[in-house]
């Protein structure tokens, strides 16, 4: 069976405010994320399906911290049916950009 290859976008191909779906756990999230981000743990993925944002410019950014999490989550949202792509580098990569980090108390960072 061919490996389904995973759509990639690179972090300055995604504008700062842009809508991306943030797959990591809560306190990932708590710790720091992108301003305009929907979050929707990797887990629960499946069951909220219906919480998935309507992206305007396509596709859909999906984030984790380094990629890995978040591939997996593309690939079986392309399945599905989305139009997403992968975070390159995920959200160290958009730290390293110097993008915009908000959290929910304290300085924000990528945990």
């Amino acid at each position: 069976m061919a490996r389904m290859s995973i759509p990639q976008i690179a972090v300055h191909e995604v504008s700062d405010d842009a809508v991306v779906l943030d797959v990591r756990e809560q306190d990932e999230w708590d710790a720091g994320h992108a301003p305009g981000a929907v979050h929707i743990p990797l887990g629960e993925l499946p069951s909220r399906l219906d919480e998935l944002p309507d992206s305007d410019t396509a596709p859909l950014a999906v984030a984790c911290r380094g990629g890995g999490r978040s591939a997996r989550a593309v690939a079986w949202l392309s399945q599905q049916g989305f139009d997403v792509a992968n975070l390159d580098g995920g959200m160290k990569a958009w730290e390293s950009a110097g993008k915009q980090l908000v959290a929910d108390s304290g300085s924000p960072s990528v945990k």
